[in-house]
């Protein structure tokens, strides 16, 4: 587009000025001899042997050339000299992307075992180095450098700022134009589809905007979030290393550090979502895990997963860190100078949540690609009330119907023990004279203002009062996509979905959600996305929009809708 934009001007340009100068002129010019006949253009999609003379030699004019190919095109152009992209014998790759936001059914914790290539992300950043000694140098190596800026903005019925919009995300402040994230990648991928030796892989990841507020795991500069609410910050969601041994079974992948939870169909970053918002499903349940897990294929169609970690959203750091308890003793309205029930010892851990926690699941995934099951436990653990401290069990199920339709499903149930009850009175004493989860370790007194975990209302509703001082907390949860895609460019996603907070720990209010979104993912060409949508959000039992906990302004609206969009441009 650059590069034809560029030409039409030079066409105007060389038609125009003659024409003015022949108005002044006293006689016609003679007239110039025959050019000669233009040399056709190079298409690296027909010609993958000319891409280097399409592109040039500097790095801008390969960039901009680089963004010009690929401008309505499906993908980049096909290296014929290109290894085999999938192992033989594994299923088949059951969509692309374009227009999807992944090529094999997302199951996490791995790169795809079978069909990943080491330097195989279309980047045009990489492209644009190529041809210098530092390309060279990655090129050899297998590293790469690559990323997206992602921009959107929303109109809601919700008005309250910061966070009327809650609990549905992604666009946590209504009415606003948001930077959702700026993210860079410096990896490098092991080759999957060869069976003669171990390789091994890296990823760092950077990301800043408003969606730092999701993946913050506490005590990974969780201050941002938890001292400053700041409405941009920054997080390393994915920080790991990695190892594959082919000989093992049919592959097996070992990965150590931190890593987007499993399975979620949802669970990456922006880029790897049918939409811009994500499901209320996905918002609240494991995002990160800190550990060890192991990928095995059993066979090219079954897959075991097993991981190590230190709970979710936790840090090693936090495992075995305690802190002195500055309410052990309290002194309540109506109670006089007590002993704290909650956390009666002198010292408490900093996260009760930071532990030994453990996961596994199996994949099953037909031939053709058109089916696929996860069946998952992601990091169960004693299951005592933390940060973030979540017991997750459910399912993904994934089913092609043809080359146009197919459909995304996922359900779960999780539980969180030792959750302070804020119908008990002394609990709600607590709160009232220490601040938001007084008496507790994510109180203000250890440096916790904003955002601070969620306790739950026992009896299930705001206004009783009683019962036990704690409970077990659950949350169910169910969100389909259901995709059409028409052509290579355009999707159109419908996400119905329900939600049962039952206690309220999980969203601040005890009800039952429902919601139903329409979206529509374009894409220019590989580098450049814009997704347009419009969501409906209900709950049914009390008002749970338009509020604000950390500011203390009560939820008052049982019903938002969001007309909201974003693009997404990769560099």
């Amino acid at each position: 587009m650059f590069n034809r934009m560029l030409v039409a001007a030079g066409f105007v340009a060389a038609v125009a000025v003659p024409g003015i100068a022949a108005a002044d002129a006293p006689a016609p010019a003679p007239a110039p001899a025959a050019a000669a006949p233009a040399a056709p253009v190079c298409d690296p999609y027909k010609d993958y042997s000319c891409l280097d003379k399409y592109l040039g030699t500097g790095f801008w004019e390969r960039l901009v050339n680089y963004y010009d190919l690929e401008w309505n095109q499906a993908g980049p152009p096909t290296d014929p000299k290109a290894p085999p992209g999938r192992r033989e014998g594994f299923p088949n790759s059951p969509t692309t992307t374009p227009p999807m936001p992944f090529t094999d059914w997302p199951y996490g914790g791995t790169e795809a075992l079978g069909d990943t290539l080491p330097g195989s992300i279309d980047s045009p950043f990489m492209t644009a180095i190529a041809n210098t000694a530092l390309g060279n140098w990655m090129a050899d190596n297998h590293f790469q450098f690559y990323g997206w800026v992602n921009a959107g903005a929303n109109i809601s019925t919700s008005t309250v700022k910061p966070g009327g919009n809650f609990p549905a995300a992604y666009s946590y402040n209504p009415n606003e134009v948001q930077l959702d994230q700026v993210v860079v990648y410096w990896d490098r991928f092991p080759d999957t589809v060869q069976k003669d030796h171990m390789d091994w892989g890296m990823r760092l990841s950077a990301i800043y905007g408003e969606t730092y507020r999701y993946t913050t795991a506490y005590g990974f500069d969780s201050f941002q979030l938890l001292n400053k609410n700041r409405a941009n910050g920054y997080d390393f969601p994915m920080i790991w290393g990695e190892l594959y041994f082919p000989q093992v079974a049919n592959g097996l992948m070992l990965r150590a550090g931190r890593y987007i939870s499993v399975p979620d169909i949802e669970a990456q970053l922006a880029p790897n979502n049918y939409m811009y918002s994500h499901s209320m499903t996905y918002a609240f349940d494991n995002y990160t895990n800190t550990g060890i897990i192991g990928t095995l294929a059993v066979t090219p169609q079954f897959f075991v997963q097993a991981a190590v970690a230190v709970g979710t959203e936790a840090t090693i750091m936090h495992m075995h860190e305690t802190v002195g308890n500055p309410t052990q003793y309290v002194t309540l309205p109506g109670y006089g100078t007590i002993k704290n029930p909650l956390f009666p010892d002198a010292s408490f851990k900093k996260d009760p949540g930071a532990m030994p926690s453990y996961t596994l699941c199996g994949r099953y995934s037909s031939m053709s690609g058109d089916d696929d099951v996860n069946v998952c436990v992601d990091a169960l653990n004693k299951g005592t009330w933390g940060y973030n401290n979540l017991m997750w069990a459910g399912l993904t199920a994934y089913h092609k119907f043809n080359d146009k339709w197919h459909i995304s499903w996922e359900g779960y149930h999780i539980y969180i023990k030792d959750v302070p009850n804020l119908n008990n009175p002394i609990v709600q004493a607590l709160n009232a004279t220490y601040g938001t989860d007084g008496g507790t370790p994510f109180s203000s007194l250890q440096g916790i203002r904003f955002n601070n975990p969620n306790e739950a209302y026992c009896l299930g509703n705001f206004s009783s009062v009683g019962g036990p001082l704690t409970c077990t907390a659950n949350w169910t949860a169910s969100v389909a996509y259901i995709n059409y895609s028409p052509d290579p460019l355009n999707n159109f996603s419908i996400r119905p979905e329900w939600i049962y907070d039952a206690q309220g720990q999980r969203s601040g209010t005890p009800t039952h959600y429902g919601n139903l979104a329409f979206g529509w993912q374009h894409w220019f060409g590989p580098q450049l996305e814009v997704r347009p949508e419009v969501a409906l959000y209900h709950s049914f039992n009390a008002p749970a929009f338009n509020g604000n906990f950390n500011a203390g302004i009560p939820t008052a609206t049982k019903q938002e809708v969001i007309l909201s969009g974003d693009f997404i441009f990769h560099f």
